[in-house]
């Protein structure tokens, strides 16, 4: 099995990029395991859902982002959060629902995020709705002249909600710098994905929007990487939204509630001996990236963080009771003073320069201007077209007033004499 992974893993990245990306696994699996010890305790108010099986696809996929580019995380991608630069003590504290922790304790489980600085939006419930918005994110900082990619994950029945398919069109339809990655675990919960998608693969949705997909090994982290990387840089480049299917295994239940028993045996078992952070470190011995030393070393490290950060968050105190009434709604300033960052001439979309003649064309119906312009000669059938008026400063005459002055009699001399002897009277 290791030297299958060896043969996938091709040597791109340095030494420490290796060592980095296992050492963020490794923090991952090591934040969760916590954080189940702490959910035993009684000491997480909140659900806790776990990623164990799927570390690869969060950290994998984080580490191939820039500094300023943004993401989405969902549940299952602690991971993301760790690469982004969250502390595990506001982890560790979102969830114990404590005074210092990023939402002051107004939440127990992942909806947090980082506007300001890790540049990290907080999670919907409501699966799905991270694509439009992300979407939204991404045509924004195109729109200031950022070059920015922006990132979000969804599961294998996130992926037949109705708002997914409108996300992933609307991000088509603007060739938007997005990257969507499609978590397939092969459970939606209690429903194995074969009951709810008549598909092989569901990288294959892309299709129908003109979009790239690939398709990734989601336990391998340096094919996970080296798949969200290029996809990144041609999100970047403005080829438009990249939607990755990441195929993996949901080895616990949907949360600490759920035992799973749904899941068949053998189905488990496979894909336990195929656990990412195993094969990784047999990847990193064979090609000795990574010796017992190193690896010690690593495990000093995570004993030495975690009992700090938890210490840290076990000691933070619950928030008071009156400070529930705050923070309901966003109040500006007073919640947040984030400002748009312009790094483009602010000019260039604005007019004079952005300016364009409101003029369209419908073929076979002639072309017009805005509803307050001067003309709009569109017409159909047999109506005849709204012709502008230059004796009515420029505002379209009305069609009745026209066709009425065309089709009156025309007045005969005599008729014109009589008009002229009764003026004189």
């Amino acid at each position: 099995m290791g030297t299958a992974m060896t043969k996938q893993m091709p040597k791109e990245l340095t030494r420490q990029q290796y060592v980095a990306l296992y050492y963020w696994m490794r923090l991952n699996r090591a934040v969760e395991e916590t954080m189940v010890k702490l959910f035993r305790q009684n000491k997480i108010v909140g659900g806790l859902y776990s990623s164990l099986g799927q570390e690869a696809i969060s950290v994998g996929t984080c580490f191939a982002l820039e500094k300023q580019d943004w993401i989405a995380p969902m549940i299952r991608n602690i991971g993301a959060l760790l690469v982004k630069g969250v502390p595990p003590r506001d982890i560790f504290m979102q969830h114990m629902a404590k005074y210092d922790s990023p939402t002051k304790g107004r939440d127990g489980t992942s909806h947090f995020g980082d506007l300001e600085n890790l540049h990290i939006v907080s999670p919907i419930s409501m699966l799905g709705d991270l694509i439009p918005v992300m979407t939204g994110v991404a045509i924004g900082a195109r729109y200031l002249g950022q070059k920015v990619v922006t990132m979000t994950w969804i599961g294998d029945g996130g992926s037949s909600t109705g708002v997914f398919h409108e996300g992933l069109n609307f991000a088509a339809a603007q060739k938007a710098p997005f990257v969507l990655i499609l978590e397939n675990n092969l459970w939606a919960y209690s429903t194995p994905v074969r009951r709810q998608v008549p598909l092989e693969n569901l990288a294959d949705r892309a299709k129908a929007y003109g979009i790239e997909s690939y398709i990734v090994d989601g336990n391998n982290v340096v094919a996970v990487y080296n798949t969200a990387r290029e996809a990144v840089e041609r999100a970047r480049a403005g080829e438009g939204p990249i939607l990755i299917e990441a195929k993996t295994f949901r080895r616990l239940g949907h949360a600490q509630h759920d035992p799973a028993e749904y899941v068949p045996k053998e189905m488990r078992a496979y894909w336990e001996a195929r656990d990412p952070i195993a094969l990784y470190e047999k990847f990193l011995a064979a090609e000795k990236l990574l010796d017992a030393a190193a690896k010690k070393e690593i495990d000093d490290k995570l004993d030495k963080l975690l009992a700090a950060e938890r210490e840290f968050a076990e000691n933070s105190p619950m928030p008071p009771a009156e400070f529930a009434e705050g923070g309901v709604y966003c109040t500006c300033d007073d919640c947040h003073k984030i400002r748009a960052k312009w790094e483009r001439p602010i000019a260039e979309v604005t007019p004079p320069r952005s300016s364009v003649k409101a003029v369209w064309t419908v073929p076979g119906f002639g072309s017009g201007k805005g509803s307050g312009g001067a003309n709009a000669p569109i017409h159909f059938g047999d109506t005849n077209a709204v012709v502008e008026n230059p004796a009515n400063n420029g505002r379209p005459a009305k069609a009745g007033a026209k066709l009425a002055a065309k089709n009156a009699p025309k007045k005969t001399k005599a008729a014109t004499a009589i008009v002229s002897r009764k003026g004189r009277r």
